[in-house]
């Protein structure tokens, strides 16, 4: 291995979890391994347009934050998603701009102070050998990253030196309640579910339990009772919102089990669940019906926001 791919991020603190992640691993629910993925691909994929990688490029998913690296290549990097404090060599630095650091340099990740996980893009993505078609960590199946495992202090995270004097900024990053409101589409299993059932679960408020992680999220609020206990084990697809019996919802998430037996009420659109993964224990969480129709037209236009709305080069914003 030569130095360019030998050489990174050397880690000094790994944080709270610190994880690879690509877009997912798909086509593998056969032999019953999950997608895993970022949990808020939104600002995953915009850490990356920052930094002119392609979509799928490996990132790091940082929770709750705490991270510290050393600089080993001279590269160009940024960091999106939840708010927390960001130095080079102590100075302060923004988020969602990318920004040139050399060898020798500390980076510094504080812990956040809005939403839960923020992605660390660096220009080329990390030198990763796939797994399965992707680099995404699983810790629960041990496959991706680094031995399917958490990054761990003193590792270093290889990538290909790559530094460029134009960078990249957006204005208009978005911000992170603690009271969102989640759009679902019914499931072929709602009419398990009667009107007065459906709605209870639709005017309810629920909050975020501290059963909550990168696997599902576990709410609190309105009992919601199908009228079935159970049903056959059957694959799950990402947001399904499960009912067991104790009649409070559980939304899965990128590393839900490939099977499940609870009756699901319905699926949480898959842009809505970047907005819940930003959410503690506590936060408020509410439900809105749409139509499969309606989710594909908000799909596209999200989609569009971060293809076609181009990032601002900031020898331009200087002028």
């Amino acid at each position: 291995m030569n130095e360019s791919t030998s050489l990174g991020f050397r880690v000094i603190n790994p944080g709270m979890l610190t994880l690879i992640q690509d877009l997912g691993r798909f086509g593998c629910h056969s032999i019953g391994l999950t997608i895993g993925g970022p949990l808020d691909s939104s600002a995953f994929k915009w850490a990356n347009k920052l930094c002119a990688n392609a979509d799928n490029t490996s990132c790091l998913e940082i929770t709750f934050g705490g991270l510290e690296l050393e600089v080993q290549l001279d590269t160009t990097f940024c960091v999106t998603g939840a708010k927390l404090p960001l130095t080079i060599n102590g100075q302060t630095k923004p988020q969602w701009q990318s920004l040139s650091v050399y060898k020798g340099d500390i980076v510094k990740l504080g812990f956040v102070s809005e939403g839960m996980h923020a992605y660390l893009a660096v220009a080329g993505g990390f030198n990763i050998k796939p797994t399965f078609n992707s680099v995404s960590t699983v810790v629960r199946e041990g496959v991706g990253g680094f031995d399917g495992g958490k990054i761990l202090q003193g590792q270093v995270l290889p990538y290909t030196t790559s530094n460029t004097a134009h960078h990249n900024k957006l204005n208009k990053p978005p911000t992170y309640d603690t009271a969102v409101s989640l759009r679902v589409i019914l499931g072929y299993q709602h009419e398990a579910f009667s009107q007065v059932q459906k709605g209870i679960f639709f005017s309810g408020k629920y909050s975020v339990s501290q059963s909550c992680d990168r696997m599902g999220y576990r709410l609190n609020g309105p009992k919601t009772k199908p009228s079935i206990d159970g049903i056959l084990s059957e694959g799950i697809c990402l947001g399904a919102i499960q009912v067991p019996a104790d009649g409070q919802p559980i939304v899965l998430m990128n590393d839900r089990q490939t099977i499940g037996g609870y009756p699901k009420i319905g699926s949480v659109l898959s842009i809505d669940l970047a907005k819940l993964a930003q959410c503690g224990p506590g936060a408020t969480v509410t439900f809105e019906e749409i139509s499969i129709e309606q989710a594909h037209n908000i799909l596209h236009i999200e989609m569009a926001l971060i293809e076609l709305n181009p990032v601002e080069p900031i020898e331009l914003l200087l002028n």
